[in-house]
């Protein structure tokens, strides 16, 4: 917060984003807020959106909308009601979208993309495909971006030239930017935040640190001391994680694929198992890799 503030004090008469159009797809928050009035002391016309259903916070939102900036966030949303307001933060109007894009987790940057490969593929057939996609997400996705391109054909063609970059602060969704680039079908240039040390050195391990023990009290209220938590993945999250948990008196079981990584745990003192191995045993599974289908149906059947 006090970087926000300098910055305001050094470019609020200068206003280096003057006239930039810029989407946020990021929590909702009170610190989202005052990042949100920065963006705008320093010139940038805004429209915000969560990168998350369940972690706006209401009161942050009904405030910034006040200042009649776009707000398109509540605490609870739905699958169809959250990418609806993602495509909302992203239309600035008739063929105008974003010059900048401020991303948490890659949402707003994917459909972009997705609906910029709907527009090719009606472009080469002259029709919409066909919805394959067997993933409720997905789903709805695709349905939403065919009922746009009905009002607006050829909008994200349109707007991705007028597209300068895109800031990514997840592990998530910097995975979606190198493997858009490795098959060559990313639109516009990205800047990984993600990798920088304030926020992988600071935020990742000693921000998870503190966070992941708040929310599981405040969610559960249970007591930590004698559970066995298993985390799953050791990157700069997981060993924050970790650390957590072993402050609280809790038996920590580490999963990880990385070699050296699992080593680094292992010489941290964690046993280090497969999770097939933890399902009998562990009291608290924390996810903390990045990927999806670490822990599966099947895996949730067989805990205690």
């Amino acid at each position: 917060m006090p970087g926000l503030m300098e910055l305001r004090k050094q470019y609020a008469k200068t206003k280096p984003l003057k006239n930039l159009r810029l989407t946020g797809s990021l929590h909702m928050t009170i610190e989202s807020a005052i990042l949100i009035e920065t963006l705008k002391e320093l010139g940038a016309k805004v429209r915000w959106a969560s990168c998350n259903i369940f972690s706006t916070q209401d009161e942050a939102a009904a405030a910034i909308a006040k200042t009649n900036t776009p707000v398109f966030a509540w605490k609870g949303e739905t699958l169809e009601e959250y990418w609806q307001c993602t495509l909302d933060a992203l239309h600035f109007g008739k063929n105008l979208g974003p010059n900048l894009i401020v991303d948490d987790g890659g949402d707003a940057t994917l459909l972009i993309h997705k609906g910029y490969q709907l527009e090719e593929h009606y472009n080469k057939h002259k029709k919409l495909p066909k919805i394959t996609a067997s993933v409720e997400e997905e789903i709805i996705i695709e349905t939403l971006l065919q009922k746009f391109h009905k009002k607006n054909p050829n909008y994200w063609h349109t707007i991705v030239p007028d597209i300068v970059g895109v800031s990514e602060e997840t592990t998530t969704g910097v995975l979606r930017l190198e493997q858009m680039q490795t098959e060559k079908t990313l639109l516009f240039a990205a800047f990984n935040v993600n990798d920088s040390a304030t926020k992988s050195k600071f935020d990742n391990l000693y921000g998870c640190r503190e966070s992941l023990a708040d929310g599981i009290k405040r969610s559960t209220e249970i007591m930590l001391a004698g559970k066995t938590v298993v985390i799953c993945g050791y990157g700069d999250v997981g060993k924050g994680c970790a650390q957590s948990m072993k402050s609280y008196g809790c038996k920590v079981i580490v999963t990880e694929i990385d070699p050296i990584c699992a080593l680094q745990a292992s010489m941290e003192g964690f046993p280090v198992k497969k999770i097939e191995d933890t399902l009998k045993e562990g009291n608290i599974f924390v996810t903390a890799t990045g990927n999806r289908d670490v822990i599966t149906l099947k895996h949730m059947r067989q805990m205690k």
